[in-house]
Order: C-alpha cells, then structure tokens, then sequence
C-alpha cells in the first residue's frame, strides 16, 4: 500500500466533474485522480481551507456519531478499481476491536481529513488506473501535465 495525501480538488476540464486528486506521501510523480460528486467535493474543499459549518454538515455528523460510540478512524483504504468505480474502506478503531466499513472514496476522503486519518492506496488500484490504450497515450501525458500544474489557486474554482 501506498501512502497518499490529498493535493486538492479540482474541475475537469472537459465534463466540468470535480476531481479529488492524491499524491503519494513520499513520491510527487504518483497521483491518483478521482471523479466525485460536487457535494463531497466541496466538503473536501471547505475542510482544507479549514471553513466550518455553522451547523454539524455530514461529515462532520459521521465523526461525532463515531466518536460518540467511542471510535476513531484508524486509516482508510482505496482498495480496488472495478468497471471505473473505486472502493474504499474505513478502519475503525472501537474498544479495541478494528471495524471495517465498505465506503466510498470520496465519503472515506472526508473523514479521514476530519479525523487527521492516513489516506493508502492499494498498489493493484493505481496500476489498474494507470493502464492506458495505446492510443490515449497522448490524452494521458496531457492529464499527467496538467494534473502536475495544478495551483491551489485552481482548486477553489467553480466549488464555493
């Protein structure tokens, strides 16, 4: 597994669809992008500007609720990449007993900021997002190029 943080969200160029995307802690040249809903981004967004809610929004709610039963998030894992959809889980740490909670990406996202939670991706998920047709190469340098280019300046764009 890889570790990975969140190096911001952005729109996609094309479909205008918010994009979460991840570094590796410890190597800049790997970065998984992820499509996501712009509610959850725009949760993702507000939590790195370190903007509070007036009032308790989902997110927030999920980490109290797990707090309140005496649990904490321990980690989350991007575990695979089936017919272009990530899967994500949640370990939580209740009692000493680890729970493992199915997620999706961006909700496991989420609360892993809220929580200051380790975001790892397994090594199969970013070899199967990387294997591009022979014919997307180009189409692929261009996404790694601009991925690479991203400013913070542009991940507030379009999500406030």
């Amino acid at each position: 597994m890889i570790e990975m943080l969140v190096h911001g969200v952005t729109l996609d160029p094309v479909s205008q669809m918010p994009i979460v995307v991840l570094r590796a802690k410890d190597n800049e040249e790997i970065l998984l992008p992820i499509w996501i809903g712009i509610f959850e981004a725009d949760s993702i967004v507000r939590q790195l500007q370190n903007v509070e809610p007036p009032r308790p929004m989902t997110y927030e709610l999920s980490k109290s609720i797990i707090e309140n039963l005496g649990g904490r998030l321990e980690k989350v894992i991007i575990n695979d990449l089936r017919d272009s959809t990530y899967y994500a889980e949640l370990y939580i740490l209740q009692g000493g007993n680890v729970v493992v909670i199915d997620s999706r990406p961006s909700d496991a996202i989420n609360l892993a900021l809220r929580f200051d939670a380790p975001i790892f991706v397994e090594e199969t998920v970013l070899e199967k997002s990387k294997v591009p047709k022979p014919e997307e190469e180009e189409e692929k340098e261009k996404l790694k190029e601009w991925l690479e280019n991203i400013k913070p300046e542009d991940f507030e764009k379009g999500l406030s």
